[in-house]
């Protein structure tokens, strides 16, 4: 089994190619989907969440609000530290029972989406790395227009993650996209191809 890592800041098109991939027959772990199923309601996750941050944190039906939380943590960088403790070790809990899930049943190639590989995970952890990186007035253009984001909403969101620029060297491969879907498209096949190359 190829372990692969996908990656990318926010707005660089990484979902897009997870899409891609798993459309070409990779089995697509997915981050982001094990955050929300670790937090929803009665989990020890989002007890330890309200713990930390309070009920102001939590919706009316109990569940969590995340953009009331979003807005907390991105103005403080001691509060994003510790709600990062709280989640990521649980999260890299979760994504390796689904690895070794993958490995018994034989598939070829696993791709773990995980947006802030870098800063919260352990890139030597696979076999390979796959950065999506588009340049910074790109992705702050793309939330502003497709997430409906204001202006300092896009910038702080940006803020709170490393540079691609210090990805790019510890990747084994960029997927450019700063240009259409199309592009992407023939970018992320020319990645595909290599990894079932090495797969």
């Amino acid at each position: 089994m190829l372990s692969v890592a996908l990656t990318g800041n926010i707005a660089a098109g990484k979902s897009t190619v997870a899409e891609l991939f798993h459309r070409w027959g990779a089995t697509v772990l997915d981050a982001d989907a094990i955050v929300r199923e670790l937090q929803e309601p009665g989990t020890p996750v989002l007890g330890d969440i309200v713990k930390r941050f309070g009920t102001g944190v939590l919706g009316p039906d109990g569940a969590l609000d995340r953009a009331a939380l979003r807005s907390r943590v991105l103005a403080d960088p001691a509060a994003l530290a510790a709600l990062n403790a709280i989640v990521h070790p649980a999260v890299r809990r979760r994504l390796a029972e689904l690895l070794e899930g993958a490995r018994r049943r034989g598939d070829r190639i696993v791709v773990s989406d995980i947006p802030l590989l870098f800063e919260t995970g352990d890139p030597a952890g696979f076999d390979a790395v796959v950065l999506v990186d588009a340049p910074e007035p790109v992705r702050r253009a793309r939330l502003i227009a497709e997430r409906a984001l204001d202006p300092d909403q896009a910038d702080r969101m940006i803020a709170a993650q490393q540079s691609s620029a210090a990805k790019r060297s510890r990747s084994d491969y960029v997927i450019e996209n700063a240009g259409d879907r199309a592009a992407l498209g023939r970018a992320a096949a020319e990645v595909w191809r290599a990894l079932v190359a090495r797969a």
